[in-house]
Formats: structure tokens, sequence, C-alpha cells
């Protein structure tokens, strides 16, 4: 249950709404889970203006326990710094990460960050469109947009995917093969769920269903569940390459052996055009380099 510190919260945020979309759905989702943590810290009873430094510190301190990645320490910063400018208590967030003891962003930490679903978070979910959703984004790499708006049926090309345009970041189509009878399982699966249409059921949004989508990340401890994306992505090298790739072995790219060298940039040219990236670059994020 929701304390009073989020409603009061909820409702600023619904009286200064950004020109983004995104950026209304990843401040709504931190402050949610802020206002979730500080309760299992041991806080009742706060108010929107009863928060204090103490109360930042406090979550900010078990950011860094947690392990978080100091991008997603500064991006959520942002949004609790937001919400204290909205309330006139500037002073409480320092201005610069740097005073909060925020490291540098790094973006290719060769980290395992990969994530599957358990049996144990398929069940805890009610909502079955939600729930497929996550399911493609573990077996096809989908982003979350492009797992709700994804039209099954359309989508489907026997031994491939393709992926309209307009579901996908960029605004570009992009093609993912179908290589195993899991995922034509799941395909037949989601289709007969949609009966013609996208993963959005008929009486909701688009943006109604982003926030059930959410919701249930929040619920079952995925995050925006990106790490399913990672994991499909490394799976995906490992039968391209027959190794592991950097995030999972350890094994930097330039310590393989000349010949591995060559299989594994193949490896990524196609895993980026799969996932819908233009740069190998962004690939390294996935797979470590």
């Amino acid at each position: 249950m929701a304390s009073q510190f989020f409603h009061e919260a909820n409702k600023l945020l619904k009286q200064h709404n950004p020109s983004s979309f995104a950026t209304k759905s990843e401040r709504f989702k931190t402050i949610r889970l802020v206002d979730k943590q500080l309760r299992e810290l041991g806080v009742r009873r706060l108010t929107l203006k009863g928060i204090k430094p103490k109360h930042i510190d406090a979550i900010l301190q078990k950011w860094k326990a947690d392990k978080l990645s100091p991008g997603t320490i500064k991006n959520r910063m942002a949004h609790v710094r937001w919400l204290a400018e909205k309330i006139g208590k500037q002073g409480i967030v320092p201005s610069s990460n740097t005073d909060l003891g925020i490291e540098k962003r790094v973006y290719i930490t060769n980290e395992n960050k990969g994530k599957s679903l358990s049996q144990e978070q398929l069940d805890s979910i009610p909502d079955q469109h939600v729930k497929m959703s996550l399911r493609l984004q573990e077996l096809f790499g989908l982003r979350r947009e492009e797992a709700m708006k994804i039209h099954p049926k359309k989508a489907d090309h026997g031994d491939h995917l393709i992926l309209d345009a307009a579901w996908c970041k960029g605004g570009r189509d992009r093609t993912i093969p179908i290589l195993n009878e899991a995922q034509r399982e799941l395909l037949e699966e989601a289709k007969a769920l949609a009966r013609g249409r996208s993963l959005i059921p008929a009486q909701r949004t688009y943006v109604e269903q982003m926030k059930r989508y959410e919701n249930v990340c929040i619920k079952v401890g995925l995050e925006r569940a990106h790490g399913l994306r990672h994991r499909y992505a490394q799976q995906r090298y490992f039968k391209l390459t027959g190794m592991q790739c950097t995030a999972v072995s350890g094994i930097l790219v330039r310590d393989l052996p000349v010949e591995l060298q060559v299989i594994d940039k193949d490896a990524r040219a196609i895993i980026t055009r799969e996932l819908g990236h233009a740069r190998l670059q962004v690939t390294a994020v996935y797979l470590g380099r």
C-alpha cells in the first residue's frame, strides 16, 4: 500500500507533465520505488514535505549496497532531485553526483547483467498480457515497448519475426530468427492471446499497459526487465560462436586467439542487427568486450 508521501508525489507528477512519456514514466517508477524502499527501511508516516537529507542518504546507501551501476543511480537521483526542486527543498539533494559519492558512469562494465524469468516470478503475475510480453522479451530479445506493441500474427513469417517499424525504437523494422521449438510454441501462445491484435488489451491504452508492466516488474524484482534482453544476446552469442561472451566468461576479446576474434566480430555484427542497434559498441554493453 502506497504512503502519503507517494500520493502527494504522484499528484505533483501529474501537475508537471514532461513532454516525453518515457521521462514521466521513469519519474513515476523511481518515486514509487523510493516510497517502497523507504518503508522497507522502516520509515513510517512520511509526507512529501517531510522528506529530509537522512531519507535521501538512506535510499542512496541502499542502492550502493545493492551494487547498482553508477548510471542507474544517477538516473534515479535525477528524478529525486527534480522532486525536491518542485517542493522547494533543493538543498536536501546535492547538485553534484560527486558530492553524493556516485562514481563516474561506466557504459561497458563486462558485468553479466543477464536475467531469466523464474517459474515463481511468472506464477506471481496475474496479467496474462504483461506476462506474455516478458516471456517474449526473454526468448526473442525484444525491448519492452516492442513486446507490448507487437502483433504476433503479423510478425510471424515462419522461420523469423519481422518487427514493424511502428513497434521499434528509432522507427526501424528488424528481423529476428525463430531458432527453436520453445520460441515457436511461445509465439503460438502469443497469437492465441492477442487474437489478431497487439499485446495491449483492447480496453487499455499503451500508457496504461506500460504502467501495469512497470508495476509488475517492480513487484517481481525485474526493474525494467532489460536483463532479459541481455540474456537473449548472450545466449545468441553462444549459439553463433560455441563459446561464452566476455560478460559470462570473464575472458576479454583481446585475449582470444586471432581466429576466435574473427568469429567474435562476425557474431557481434549479427546480434547487433537482430537487437535493432546500429553500432557494435552498443552490443558490447550486453556481451562485454
